[in-house]
């Protein structure tokens, strides 16, 4: 169903199934998936939108990005299926570099006021709190959650499973399974109640819980700390998943509280 008020561009492709609300407009080359609702006064231009997916009042999706390099290349967004953007969420489509796309998972939401710059990637399942800011090409792991108000730097990585408590800000990687508080939000556990949630053992947990506590101790610097697990702790998917994020950081990973600049907030 179609609001008589809405305004489609001819080039958009509509799911008989969908329903657009009243006054929204649809630009050129957007898709909308099967089931997809997009409620009144939201914006898109384009973008590829999935099924079953909602879109609320006011969200502007695949507008242009904030890059002063870009000249009106032809980028998008793409939208995963079953996402729920909230009121307010701006996605921008990709700057022309990468592959000229910013892509957003399934079932994933983006609460209230969140912002996706250009070219940023999440995976399935991730949650951005109210006012999230991810600057350009961020990258966000799978079922991670951002924590409301939070900043992010551009080009660095959120790992998979990790959660970041609101009013946080870095300008480096996330390690993946971690619980970040502060700013930076430094790691302080491990998120144990992701992974049970997500049927992971006890002893791979425990194992894992072992892995990174020598990550973060003050006792090792991280390539000692990644020797001592190798040696020590009986290998797991994630504690390799946790290795190799670190070793191909390319903005470095926050493990330890810097005592200089913007203390934790433990500290």
């Amino acid at each position: 169903m179609i609001d008589k008020t809405a305004i489609i561009h001819p080039s958009a492709k509509i799911a008989d199934d969908a329903v657009i609300g009243p006054y929204v407009v649809i630009g050129e080359n957007v898709t909308v998936g099967h089931g997809t609702r997009v409620i009144s006064n939201a914006h898109i231009e384009f973008a590829e939108i999935g099924d079953n997916c909602t879109i609320s009042p006011f969200a502007t999706i695949g507008s242009e990005p904030q890059d002063l390099g870009y000249k009106g290349e032809p980028t998008k967004v793409v939208i995963g299926d079953g996402t729920i953007i909230k009121e307010n969420v701006t996605v921008h489509r990709g700057a022309a570099c990468g592959d000229f796309t910013t892509r957003i998972g399934k079932k994933c939401l983006l609460m209230v006021g969140s912002h996706v710059a250009h070219n940023c990637v999440l995976a399935d399942e991730v949650i951005l709190a109210n006012l999230v800011t991810l600057g350009g090409h961020v990258h966000v792991g799978f079922g991670a959650f951002v924590g409301g108000m939070s900043v992010f730097h551009q080009n660095i990585r959120i790992g998979d499973m990790a959660i970041i408590s609101g009013f946080s800000a870095s300008r480096q990687d996330i390690l993946p399974y971690s619980k970040g508080e502060g700013r930076p939000p430094v790691p302080r556990g491990l998120n144990v109640i992701a992974m049970k949630r997500r049927g992971v053992p006890q002893d791979v947990r425990t194992a894992t819980n072992d892995a990174f506590k020598l990550l973060i101790s003050e006792e090792y610097n991280t390539s000692q700390a990644i020797e001592k697990i190798k040696a020590e702790i009986p290998m797991n998917e994630y504690i390799e998943k946790m290795i190799e994020f670190i070793q191909t950081s390319k903005r470095g990973v926050l493990l330890k509280t810097h005592k200089s600049g913007h203390e934790s907030l433990e500290d």
